[in-house]
């Protein structure tokens, strides 16, 4: 993982030839653009084939979002200003910008000298305007958003041509449990160079405004888990206890067992929780969290699919507050009280899919037609992909992510560790036990498993 405190190399003069010129022939349609870092080139294909953002938009909209803040992350908010204010100071003889932006991209305050709060204004780089990249594309506040670590984007890198002559670097403030972003504090040049020291000032600030959501979250962890203690007292059923996350803070024996985890054995640090890496468990804590937040009183049921079961298994999520707080949920396996969660379905309107799959060559992005694509693999932390070009590391975060993608493009989740291309499965191994294995149309004719749960969906899919 790369030092939080470093800021990656960035071409050295701000007009940079050789990215201006990629930059105009990427908004022209084209793909090849050497000498573009891979986090640029990917943030510039997410705004040309998925946000669709004008080139040419001259000013930021207005913020209309209005995210949810729970008190831990205004406390946040409040912190990472403090620190805003005192790299403000620094910054400021400098001639540059130093914003805080929420999760939206809403730049919430600013800090600077008057001569380049003026020019700031001009582009709406001001409070109540929005500086995500689904508003304005490349930017070093939006994409922080998008990505993890400080963000420099400097000259052309902007996707918008009328923030060329602006050097900026970001970085995102994360809720420690679900990684979600919170906030974004970055600083803006007008047609200079970054101090040298903008990534240590903007990775001590975020460490120092994470302190008090680390401690938050450990306390947390504890009380959720003497609820579960408590609640283990009063009932014989499977239980767990989970943070709004999903994983997993503590389990008894046969939860343990269902969720694929140590067994009585708690993780209230947020870095050491359990992940049982199941989806549904995932998708549906996620759904009792957004209720819970609204209706503190909701108790929910539903059916997933467990470690080592043949069949779904039903389970009842119960809220657990803590000083009027949500701070986790309470999953009982055998039950089914409470309201009942909804099936997952497709989006209301339908997205359209991509034109290519992103994929990375050490320092160069790769630009995939699906057709070349075999299928994805989950390995650690990243998303390999099997392609006519050999093995590539996939742009997207999470496999989960690039599923949701590729749902109605011919591809299809079969493990989950595995999403493969339909049309490029050549032959169907039966095991002993009758396990199914596909053999994939490739150059090593790679075998990729097919889980239990998911052989009925490939069975469907291949009409055998």
């Amino acid at each position: 993982m790369r030092d939080v405190h470093r800021l990656e190399s960035v071409p050295g003069n701000l007009g940079s030839d050789t990215v201006l010129a990629a930059w105009e022939r990427f908004v022209q349609g084209e793909d090849h653009i050497p000498g573009v870092r891979p986090l640029v080139a990917i943030s510039w294909h997410r705004c040309r084939e998925q946000y669709r953002v004008d080139p040419h938009l001259t000013e930021a909209p207005v913020a209309v979002a209005e995210p949810d803040h729970t008190p831990e992350h205004d406390v946040a908010l409040a912190e990472l200003g403090f620190h805003a204010a005192s790299v403000a100071h620094e910054v400021g003889n400098l001639g540059g910008v130093v914003t805080v932006t929420d999760a939206t991209g809403r730049i919430l305050a600013e800090w600077g000298d008057q001569a380049t709060l003026a020019r700031a204004h001009d582009s709406r780089l001001a409070p109540w305007f929005c500086w995500s990249e689904c508003a304005v594309g490349t930017n070093a506040m939006g994409t922080a958003l998008e990505a993890h670590g400080p963000v420099p984007i400097r000259g052309a890198e902007h996707w918008c041509q009328a923030f060329h002559n602006w050097v900026c670097a970001g970085i995102a403030v994360r809720d420690v449990v679900t990684r979600e972003p919170i906030a974004v504090l970055s600083i803006c040049c007008w047609r200079s160079r970054l101090p040298a020291s903008v990534g240590s000032w903007l990775a001590n600030a975020v460490t120092m405004t994470q302190h008090p959501l680390k401690r938050r979250a450990r306390d947390s962890g504890a009380e959720l888990a003497a609820a579960y203690t408590q609640a283990r007292a009063r009932s014989g059923a499977a239980l767990a206890a989970v943070d709004t996350a999903g994983k997993v803070v503590i389990a008894d024996d046969m939860a343990s067992v269902l969720l694929g985890v140590p067994a009585s054995t708690p993780a209230v640090d947020p870095t050491l929780r359990w992940n049982a890496g199941l989806p549904e468990l995932i998708a549906a804590t996620r759904y009792a969290t957004g209720q819970a937040v609204h209706n503190p009183d909701w108790v929910g049921s539903t059916q997933i699919f467990a470690h080592l079961a043949d069949e779904p298994t039903s389970i009842s999520i119960r809220p657990v507050f803590s000083s009027g707080h949500l701070i986790g949920h309470l999953v009982s396996f055998g039950a089914s009280g409470g309201a009942r969660l909804p099936r997952a379905e497709g989006p209301a309107h339908p997205r359209a899919q991509p034109r290519r799959l992103v994929a990375v060559r050490d320092n160069r992005m790769v630009l995939l037609r699906l057709p070349e694509v075999s299928f994805a693999e989950s390995r650690g932390n990243d998303v390999w992909l099997s392609t006519d070009q050999g093995r590539l590391r996939a742009a997207a975060l999470s496999l989960d992510k690039l599923d949701s993608e590729l749902a109605d493009a011919g591809f299809l989740r079969v493990h989950r560790r595995y999403v493969v291309n339909l049309s490029r499965i050549r032959e169907i191994e039966r095991g002993l036990k009758g396990e199914l294995s596909l053999v994939m149309d490739d150059r090593t004719k790679e075998m990729v498993p097919v889980s239990r749960r998911n052989a009925p969906a490939v069975r469907r899919a291949l009409d055998i």
